[in-house]
């Protein structure tokens, strides 16, 4: 459990890094964006990773990596829209957007931490490509849920499904990091 903590960090800090460069050079414009803006862009990006997986030529010259890591932030980005709300201009300093960021990657670790005490790190045994399937499916159902007005009768709400696909994503990273 100690190494996966650990491992966690190192791929949090790389994806932390490039949000926060990304801060410096767009503030947060990403702030005006709606849920389902949000989990669009997730979605392109998984599908792009699946299509990766599947076919053997790439034409763009971008790998898995960066794109998992652009499901983690645009996932983080909106746990921070479901905290906050939707703003019609850009609201944050560098200061508070960072500390929502850490906030959110704080709650999301801690559901990995509980889950992998209950789970035994089977996610360790999973391949990249299921972990890409299911972060696929938890994107279906956040669609499902927003098309409803975000209401579920039995099921976790939109940030549960969130926070798994950070740490599917996270997961997947480390896996490619070991391979």
């Amino acid at each position: 459990m100690q190494q996966t903590s650990k491992q966690y960090d190192e791929v949090i800090e790389k994806c932390r890094t490039l949000y926060s460069n990304k801060l410096k050079d767009y503030g947060s414009a990403w702030r005006i964006l709606r849920l389902p803006s949000l989990t669009d862009q997730i979605f392109i990006k998984a599908q792009r990773i699946r299509q990766l997986q599947e076919n053997s030529t790439r034409k763009v010259d971008e790998g898995e990596v960066s794109e998992f890591i652009g499901i983690i932030n645009y996932a983080i980005m909106a746990l921070i829209q479901l905290e906050k709300g939707v703003v019609e201009q850009p609201d944050l300093t560098m200061d508070e957007a960072i500390k929502l960021y850490d906030k959110h990657v704080s709650i999301t670790k801690k559901l990995m931490e509980d889950k992998n005490h209950d789970y035994g790190e089977a996610w360790r045994d999973m391949r990249v490509s299921s972990l890409t399937d299911l972060i696929l499916q938890k994107l279906l159902r956040v669609k499902q849920i927003e098309d409803n007005k975000g209401k579920t009768i039995v099921s976790e709400g939109i940030d549960a499904n969130y926070q798994d696909m950070i740490n599917y994503a996270v997961f997947a990273l480390i896996h490619l990091k070991e391979n």
